[in-house]
């Protein structure tokens, strides 16, 4: 993998943060760089196709969390896709950033 490569993949794991500054910015940005430079950068498909399979997954996850906090259940699965969803990107920006793809724990693999 070439450095703009590294560093666009880097960028689209870590643009999933751009949900705590503005609300859906983490759910649109990643895909929007992702479908920005596939073609141009084909290394990048496949971190921009983990970053997609893991938010679609925390989102199935934090709807059925949530259900399940009415029966007290939820409340620590949330608080565990809470962390998960700060760290899991920070891992694997680091990993994209050495040239290699780190398959997030738990993600259901929808995009192939």
């Amino acid at each position: 993998m070439d450095k703009d490569s590294k560093q666009w993949a880097m960028f689209i794991h870590l643009s999933v943060f751009a949900g705590y500054v503005v609300p859906m910015a983490g759910l649109v940005l990643p895909i929007v760089l992702w479908q920005m430079k596939k073609n141009d950068l084909p290394e990048t498909d496949a971190h921009g196709k983990m970053v997609v399979n893991f938010l679609i997954s925390f989102l199935i996850y934090g709807v059925v969390a949530t259900v399940l906090s009415f029966v007290l259940i939820g409340i620590p699965l949330l608080i565990a896709l809470g962390i998960a969803a700060i760290v899991y990107p920070i891992i694997g920006a680091i990993k994209a950033n050495e040239g290699t793809l780190w398959s997030y724990p738990l993600v259901l693999h929808i995009l192939k």
